[in-house]
């Protein structure tokens, strides 16, 4: 038998041998692959996680802009001059002549009385002021005859004194006659009923036959007329705005029946003392009203026209901090690193808010603060390029992988 040829396996054992070294190293190639990707997505997912830890925050500047925003409070209006009606004297209503809403004149009669018992008690005092007048008629002739026989014996000298004092009695009696007619003559004017100034007859709580009692005291008021050609507004201004509403602050006033107007005002005069219960000083404003488009009584908005401080800073209302330690702001030093600074309130205008003291006119306020920030915390602020550690240490991660 021929021999095999040993030189002819040893190709095929070399190449089996190459495929084996090949396959290795292309597994060896593809796990240190693996491993150095993995490795470099983990640093990159770990300083991406450190960058987004890392808050950002929109910021503002304090300013010194002029608030317009004013104060706006609730107010309500009375007539210019307003005077309940009452009689002065006893009777029965005969008639009247105006009704509500009556456009009067002063010295216009608005009602009459009847008063009978007052008309006797007149004719019984001028009847007692005759008899007065005759008594002291008598008694001066008396006295006029004792007093011509005064220079001869045949009359006694305290006779004639005597007859001289009954005259000057008499002349007494007939004063305090007069003076009682004259004054139920004066009480008789009071049967009328009459406007005291220029106005409106604003209500009548009376009519024709209704018994009439005398005063504010014993009766109710008959009418009530009101001067509405002004009109007083009063509101009530909070303690700490007081000093921003001196006499002479103008006001836009509207009412509900008229929402589409405004009218303007002064302040002409404060109480100049706060109100126990609600915290508040009362001020009186003067509105023209000669078109009579408002009305005493109506409730009324009042826009006053105050300016800020010159010293307060704005900022929004967003940007406040309230919490354990009390009212704060936050802001952002030249690091972006966060420093809370405590606030005073100046005045709230609701989207704006004025701040007596706590910020400078430079510093850079966190106009949403997330929740929990803290003094030292890292920040990005939002349109500003990735910067600080975490950007840097990304930076480096892309570099090595």
């Amino acid at each position: 038998m021929p021999q095999p040829d040993r030189n002819s396996g040893r190709p095929v054992a070399r190449r089996l041998r190459l495929a084996g070294v090949a396959f290795v190293s292309f597994a060896i190639a593809v796990v240190v692959y693996g491993l150095v990707s993995r490795a470099a997505q983990n640093s990159r997912l770990h300083d991406l996680t450190e960058a987004q830890a890392v808050p950002t925050v929109a910021i503002v500047a304090p300013t010194h802009v002029e608030n317009h925003a004013g104060l706006d409070l609730p107010g309500r209006l009375e007539a210019y001059i307003r005077a309940p009606i009452y009689a002065r004297v006893p009777g029965y209503l005969k008639s009247w002549k105006h009704d509500i809403g009556g456009k009067v004149k002063a010295g216009d009669t608005l009602a009459e009385i009847d008063t009978p018992d007052l008309d006797q008690q007149l004719m019984q005092a001028r009847a007692d002021l005759s008899v007065a007048q005759a008594n002291a008629n008598l008694a001066q002739i008396g006295a006029e005859r004792w007093q011509s026989l005064a220079g001869t014996d045949a009359v006694a000298k305290q006779d004639v004194d005597q007859r001289t004092f009954t005259f000057n009695a008499n002349i007494a009696q007939v004063k305090a006659a007069q003076a009682n007619v004259d004054r139920l003559v004066a009480e008789e004017g009071f049967k009328r009923l009459v406007a005291p100034f220029d106005g409106i007859v604003t209500a009548r709580e009376t009519d024709i036959g209704a018994l009439i009692n005398v005063g504010a005291a014993g009766g109710a008021e008959l009418f009530v007329v009101s001067e509405t050609s002004k009109l007083r507004v009063y509101v009530n201004v909070p303690q700490n705005y007081v000093p921003s509403v001196p006499p002479g602050t103008k006001a836009t006033i509207s009412v509900p029946e008229h929402p589409d107007k405004t009218y303007s005002g002064t302040v002409e005069a404060s109480a100049q003392a706060v109100t126990p219960s609600t915290g508040t000083t009362l001020m009186q404003l003067i509105v023209d009203n000669s078109a009579g488009e408002m009305m005493p009584g109506d409730y009324a908005s009042i826009h006053l026209e105050i300016a800020a401080a010159a010293h307060v800073l704005s900022v929004p209302s967003s940007a406040l901090i309230f919490d354990a330690k009390g009212l704060s702001i936050a802001t952002v030093d030249s690091g972006n690193r966060v420093l809370l600074k405590p606030v005073s309130i100046e005045r709230d205008l609701g989207a704006i808010v004025e701040l007596a003291s706590g910020l400078a006119p430079n510093d850079r306020v966190i106009q949403n603060p997330p929740d929990g920030i803290g003094n030292g915390a890292e920040v990005h602020l939002a349109g500003a390029p990735p910067g600080g550690l975490a950007a840097g240490k990304a930076k480096n991660g892309n570099e090595k992988g």
